[in-house]
């Protein structure tokens, strides 16, 4: 299992970014055990549905917080007190910014009584946190995904769990540029244009060809914008038989080793209609498809050792520039504009539109 080191991303494990941590439905009253970027974490929901992260230990004598079946204060229900967590060894209460509020037997409440807490967004049925080793503030938003999630007209996506993979992130992200692989793994055909635009935390994939499955007529051609907001959130806006809109994302769980989710929300009227079961179940068959030909790179990253050095050729993609563009979430925030500098701006692989090809 390579880590981040053996890739010399920078000074850090773990990238800087927001991470998908759950589906709403996991968020409850009922304190959730996590291991995310090398560290146990518990996920709730406040009483004002809100939903927090925050490190698992308690700062007093170190019991679980999420991992207790016993104790009365879980048995009673009182482990979340409004927003605050009880721990379920003595009972001391932490409020959402982590700050201890209350010590049962005792008036004195020590300053160092915190838990670490992140940054916590839930959006589009999904919750999200931000991590950064600085210990900084988001220093970008969490995407809307297109405004399609409850817009009318658009079927929502489910989740698909795709796996917890052996697997460092930086092999997902050489996705991005990795022109050659799509006609053998995805069925891609007669290609018409592939380029790559990087824009400081943000690197887009423009895409244009055919396909075996996903178009209805042979001389259709499916166009996409896939981009990438921060190291872990793709997402990719398609035209085709249907519009649609794909998230995939994943989360390091230790280094080297990520949990991955997909999800796609299609749009299957102009909204000024009901959305019938037939169309619903429809646009989830739709989503299958996509989650089938996602499944076929999560089975080449199972079965693969790391790439150090890609050893690349003329008409492969940007591979290096994708990998200068990463390292930025590895090192000081202060560094990131050396990166920009490197890599801003369009990089062209195929463009067939006026039958010509630029490498």
């Amino acid at each position: 299992m390579a880590k981040s080191s053996d890739y010399r991303l920078g000074e850090f494990e773990f990238p800087r970014g927001w991470f998908m941590v759950g589906e709403s439905v996991e968020a409850t009253a009922t304190p959730r055990a996590m291991r995310y970027f090398g560290q146990d974490l518990v996920m709730y929901r406040g009483e004002s549905g809100a939903p927090y992260v925050v490190e698992a230990y308690c700062p007093h004598m170190g019991a679980h917080l999420a991992k207790n079946t016993t104790s009365y204060i879980v048995r009673d229900g009182q482990q979340i007190q409004g927003d605050s967590i009880r721990c379920p060894f003595h009972g001391w209460q932490f409020g959402p910014d982590g700050k201890c509020k209350n010590i049962p037997y005792s008036d004195f409440v020590p300053k160092a009584a915190n838990l670490k807490t992140f940054p916590v967004v839930e959006r589009a049925g999904t919750i999200w946190m931000w991590y950064d080793p600085e210990g900084l503030e988001p220093n970008f938003d969490l995407p809307d995904f297109g405004g399609h999630y409850d817009a009318p007209g658009w079927v929502n996506w489910k989740i698909d769990y795709m796996g917890d993979l052996d697997i460092h992130p930086i092999e997902v992200v050489d996705n991005m540029a990795d022109y050659g692989h799509f006609v053998p793994i995805h069925g891609a055909k007669d290609f018409v244009y592939f380029a790559n635009e990087f824009k400081e935390h943000v690197v887009h994939q423009y895409y244009a060809a055919g396909h075996r499955t996903l178009t209805l007529n042979p001389e259709d051609v499916l166009t996409l914008d896939t981009w990438y907001t921060g190291p872990s959130i793709l997402q990719s806006e398609m035209e085709g038989t249907f519009n649609s809109f794909i998230m995939i994302t994943h989360t390091p769980i230790e280094d080297g080793k990520i949990r991955v989710w997909h999800g796609l929300m299609v749009q299957v009227n102009d909204g000024s209609a009901p959305i019938t079961d037939e169309l619903r179940a429809g646009a989830l068959e739709y989503q299958e498809g996509s989650r089938l030909a996602f499944a076929q790179d999560v089975e080449i990253w199972q079965n693969k050792r790391a790439c150090l050095n890609p050893m690349v050729v003329p008409n492969d993609g940007p591979y290096g520039k994708v990998r200068i563009w990463y390292r930025q979430f590895y090192n000081p925030r202060a560094k990131a504009p050396e990166s920009h500098k490197r890599t801003n701006g369009m990089h062209v692989t195929l463009d067939k539109r006026n039958s010509t090809a630029a490498a």
